[in-house]
């Protein structure tokens, strides 16, 4: 290459052949900004369109299950209606309790007691059938104390208490009732008759009974 005042120095020639390199380096960066502008603005456009199909199907879906959840509440609402009606209406009366259907397990509150202390007892009546039936517990389940060897009674907590009013209750199948009682140490007997003496310091067990119904005995001792 010449130029009119002759030929160029070689480093002169090599200066602008950098400067031209550097020119189409760039255009060639501006040609590649402005088509990766030209893109985004495309893929931008695409997300918006699926950024709004996105919200369209998630506001659209809880529409649809609300639309679809009411009327199988309704309908479960409407049908458990009548049928707890009919069923109260035509729901025939608990069969009374025999005493087959029943069993009481009694507990004593702690191992000894002090002669003079107040044993406490508890009772708990199970209804061991299948269905439910109805007994009169008004006067409720009674304890009663005897010796050790079971030979003697000594106490029972209806002996005095005889003029319970009635109350029928229900229990279903499986269904428990617990009951306490205390003991003023003292004995008893039926009608409330004689006197009411202190028992002595020694062995002694409980049993709940209710009508032919009797638990299995719990032993507790009065210590002196």
């Amino acid at each position: 290459m010449l130029e009119p005042n002759g030929p160029l120095s070689p480093e002169i020639y090599w200066r602008r052949r950098a400067l031209a390199i550097g020119v189409i380096v760039v255009a060639l960066a501006i040609v590649i900004w402005l088509v990766t502008m030209v893109a985004r603005g495309g893929d931008s456009s695409g997300a918006g369109s699926a950024a709004a199909s996105t919200t369209t199907s998630a506001e659209s879906s809880p529409s649809a299950s609300a639309t679809s959840s009411t009327p199988s509440s309704s309908s479960s609402s409407a049908s458990a209606t009548p049928s707890a009606t009919t069923s109260a209406a035509d729901q025939p009366a608990a069969q009374p309790c025999s005493d087959q259907s029943l069993a009481l397990k009694v507990t004593v509150g702690q191992p000894t007691y002090r002669v003079g202390d107040q044993p406490a007892f508890g009772t708990v009546i199970t209804n061991i059938s299948s269905a439910a039936c109805a007994r009169d517990l008004g006067a409720g389940p009674q304890f009663l104390v005897y010796t050790l060897d079971g030979q003697r009674r000594l106490w029972a907590s209806n002996d005095c208490n005889q003029d319970d009013p009635a109350e029928m209750k229900t229990l279903k199948a499986g269904e428990q009732l617990s009951y306490k009682g205390t003991w003023f140490g003292t004995t008893s007997q039926p009608q409330c008759a004689g006197d009411r003496l202190q028992v002595p310091a020694g062995a002694y067990m409980v049993v709940a009974q209710l009508g032919a119904v009797r638990s299995a005995a719990e032993p507790f001792n009065l210590a002196s």
